[in-house]
């Protein structure tokens, strides 16, 4: 499996993760996400902006755009509610399926 093919599945609950401390624009997200895998993801436009879209359309983020002091202005994004029980639930199940991933790939030897 590529990292690509994990970051798919996984790109709600990135996003909803680090939204869950304040509201950030996109730059802003895609480093913290950066920062935090220790540069493992590293999120690119192509990528991040769909994804935003998608989840405000459904709900889960609300958008504002406000002026920058510096450069052009900025889109920032925030939980919902239904964001937040979207995390909740996506956090439970991510957490599930490593756990049962590590259970088959360890030997037996390390059970």
């Amino acid at each position: 499996m590529t990292r690509s093919q994990l970051l798919k599945g996984t790109t709600t609950l990135l996003i909803l993760s680090v939204l869950r401390e304040g509201e950030l624009y996109g730059y802003e997200i895609a480093a913290r996400i950066r920062e935090r895998s220790l540069a493992f993801i590293d999120p690119g436009e192509g990528w991040l902006y769909p994804a935003l879209h998608r989840l405000e359309a459904e709900g889960a983020l609300e958008a504002t755009w406000r002026e920058s002091e510096i450069g052009p202005r900025r889109r920032y994004y925030r939980l919902t509610r239904k964001g937040s029980r979207m995390l909740d639930a996506q956090a439970s199940e991510w957490d599930a399926f490593a756990r049962s991933v590590g259970r088959v790939t360890r030997s037996s030897a390390d059970a």
